[in-house]
């Protein structure tokens, strides 16, 4: 499994997975964006030549916010969570950032217990945050990057 930066190639990949994952998923155009969005920093892990997640956040100033992470149903539970969002912090840092903010739905505990094992805590909630289905969404964030 190899981390490194997204390229335009892996969006058609992204895209699908997007839609596999979530229920408002972004578009390709979106991703497309972002790669030459100067503030954002885009992480894909490849497994030859599939994209079995990504990672992306933007940062202003010192802090960043990560906007999107998934991995395959079949990739989930192997690490490769982990591995992006210990990558992304370290270009992040690498970028000036010291804290990371993310958003995640209540019942999402899996996420939640990577989130924490990682050093995030949690510092508020915002109802209704999600549409498909209606949800809160925890904010957490992680200091000292």
């Amino acid at each position: 499994m190899e981390i490194r930066k997204m390229i335009a190639e892996d969006i058609p990949q992204i895209a699908q997975l997007e839609k596999d994952c979530f229920a408002d998923p972004w578009s390709a155009a979106s991703f497309t964006s972002e790669l030459s969005n100067p503030l954002s920093t885009w992480l894909v892990a490849v497994d030859g030549d599939v994209v079995a997640g990504y990672i992306g956040a933007q940062t202003v100033l010192d802090s960043a916010d990560i906007m999107n992470v998934a991995v395959l149903p079949v990739y989930r539970r192997t690490g490769i969570g982990e591995k992006l969002i210990n990558c992304l912090c370290t270009h992040l840092s690498q970028r000036g950032a010291r804290s990371v903010l993310l958003e995640v739905r209540v019942s999402n505990t899996p996420a939640i217990r990577l989130y924490e094992k990682l050093g995030f805590t949690v510092v508020g909630r915002r109802p209704n945050y999600y549409f498909h289905p209606k949800e809160d969404a925890l904010i957490y964030r992680k200091e000292g990057l």
